[in-house]
């Protein structure tokens, strides 16, 4: 239609979208292949061959990627078109998955009409299949954005975006946009508009040992002790408020005839705004010794903020349903308690989450991907690059 946005023109959709069809069969045949290519976090050797493919089919398509060494982790890649803009966008993904080497011996990749089933195949390497084929069907059509899609593409995510943060809040401070590719929610792929804030803290406790037999009054359990610490920290749940406190871990002691010198705890948070995270994270640290002769030790913070319905977060969404209407898709959204990548940039650029894969089971032994969702997934991911500043 004259004069229509590019990315609210049905006739670009439609061509976006026949494109991206044609190539259903490459798409499978790619995310096969990185779905056999075991890359964990906590290994990060595992992560370059994954890194190499997705360098060569960038660098196919005119972009200049850079590859940036982890210290203790697989690194990241940064690509960026050759060509020139005085605007940009940040797409991001990450190759990382929370499953051991080995995994596919007892959870193999498989292909089943239109379902492809393997670790790491819904979270999230069918997000970065669409990712490149979206950029490679805008390059076929020779359609530009004058919003120049940069993208970032760690190894870490999975374990708080450690080393690649900083390099992400930094591209974010500098971007009209981001899009995360995390997967969909549910069976319709709903895009992920409000993510919780997640924090980690610890909590050690130091009492005193003795003979439990001889003489335990002359000690001071850490166990007992964390015992109450425990019941405090269980108090700050608000399922209501949508504050949940979990103690993951707990360990300490010497032997069962020891009163225990040490003991701590390990507590996940999530909040889903700063000034309920503000609050949890004062009374945290602010918990003193019940069980006289012990004394706490407590650290952690929260890492990742909330990813919130900002004004600018709701403009994106609201240009995202725009643009959905273009290829006949009724988009929906979700609020969800886990955190990505999003949660990082919501704090400098609008940002919207959840555009990768529609199918179910991350971190989970089921996991599997739509593959006939997977090619409007990429043409709505197209027609969101081509989209104008969003401001």
């Amino acid at each position: 239609m004259p004069g229509m946005p590019p990315h609210l023109d049905p006739v670009v959709a439609r061509r976006l979208l026949d494109v991206l069809q044609q190539r259903r069969a490459a798409m499978t045949d790619c995310l096969a292949a990185l779905v056999a290519l075991e890359s964990p976090s906590f290994a990060p050797e595992t992560q370059r061959p994954v890194q190499d493919m997705l360098v060569r089919r960038l660098d196919d398509i005119g972009y200049a990627v850079r590859r940036v060494d982890g210290r203790r982790t697989g690194g990241y890649l940064y690509a960026r078109p050759r060509a020139r803009s005085h605007a940009a966008q940040l797409l991001i993904g990450h190759t990382d998955t929370v499953w051991p080497l080995g995994t596919l011996a007892h959870m193999p990749l498989e292909i089943d009409g239109a379902e492809i089933r393997g670790p790491g195949v819904f979270d999230m390497k069918g997000g970065l299949v669409q990712m490149v084929f979206a950029l490679e069907a805008l390059h076929t059509l020779g359609l530009r954005s004058s919003v120049a899609p940069l993208v970032l593409i760690n190894s870490d995510e999975e374990i708080g975006s450690r080393e690649s943060a900083p390099t992400i809040r930094r591209l974010a401070r500098l971007a009209d946009r981001a899009l995360i590719l995390e997967p969909g929610l549910g069976p319709d792929g709903r895009l992920k508009t409000a993510r919780k804030g997640v924090g980690k803290f610890t909590v050690t406790v130091h009492g005193r040992s003795a003979h439990a037999g001889l003489e335990p009054e002359a000690g001071a359990s850490a166990i007992h002790e964390l015992a109450h610490v425990i019941h405090k920290l269980v108090a700050l749940n608000d399922p209501a408020g949508g504050v949940s406190v979990n103690v993951g871990i707990v360990e300490g002691g010497l032997r069962s005839n020891v009163v225990a010198p040490d003991a701590r705890a390990e507590i996940d948070v999530r909040v889903p705004t700063p000034a309920l995270g503000r609050r949890v994270e004062a009374d945290i640290h602010g918990l003193t010794p019940t069980t006289p002769g012990t004394r706490l030790s407590i650290g952690g913070d929260f890492g990742r903020p909330p990813l919130e319905r900002t004004p600018a977060n709701r403009r994106l969404w609201e240009l995202a349903q725009d643009t959905g209407r273009a290829l006949g898709l009724a988009l929906d959204e979700a609020a969800v308690g886990g955190a990505s990548d999003g949660n990082l940039t919501s704090a400098y650029t609008a940002t919207l989450d959840g555009l990768g894969a529609i199918g179910d089971g991350a971190h989970a032994r089921h996991e599997f991907v739509r593959l006939d969702r997977m090619a409007e997934r990429a043409a709505l991911l197209a027609l969101l690059v081509l989209a104008p500043q969003v401001g």
